[in-house]
């Protein structure tokens, strides 16, 4: 199971305690806020796309929405999500659990700006009722991106 792997990513950073489990989904943006008693936006949306035939991730605040004339600026395609069967396949974790730990090996993850205004946020942990609060320094240490991007919209005052 995903979650599986990402509590042995984040048992040999030694913070594998700070993984919530829920009794309730968390699936959804919305659902994981109801789960962990934030606002929606604090959610850190693991988002999976195909850009020239390979995977790639963007996560971004729960409120932000791809721009798709951003997105193709930025990657040089049309934001095209996969399907669920290819972001198990290719990513590795299941729609509802997707997140930037313990991705398949060659899976850049891509952080948008939409989530610099928060101090902490919450990403799944590879399971539909899991996350952990992570701060901006947190994420980008453990994600490993690529880069910081600007392809999202509808989150900005």
């Amino acid at each position: 199971m995903a979650i599986e792997l990402v509590r042995e990513f984040f048992s040999q950073r030694g913070i594998a305690d700070r993984i919530q489990e829920f009794d309730v989904s968390s699936a959804t943006v919305d659902l994981a806020a109801q789960a962990l008693g934030c606002e929606p936006c604090r959610i850190a949306k693991t988002l999976s796309f195909l850009v020239d035939g390979r995977a790639i991730l963007v996560v971004a605040a729960g409120d932000a929405r791809i721009d798709n004339p951003k997105f193709k600026a930025q990657f040089g395609a049309k934001a095209k999500m996969l399907s669920p069967a290819q972001t198990e396949t290719l990513v590795g974790h299941a729609v509802g659990g997707v997140c930037p730990f313990a991705v398949k090996e060659g899976v850049p993850v891509y952080l948008d700006e939409s989530l610099k205004r928060f101090e902490t946020v919450f990403p799944a942990c590879g399971s539909s009722n899991s996350a952990i609060e992570l701060t901006i320094p947190e994420l980008e240490e453990y994600s490993g991106f690529v880069a910081w991007v600007d392809v999202c919209k509808n989150w900005r005052d």
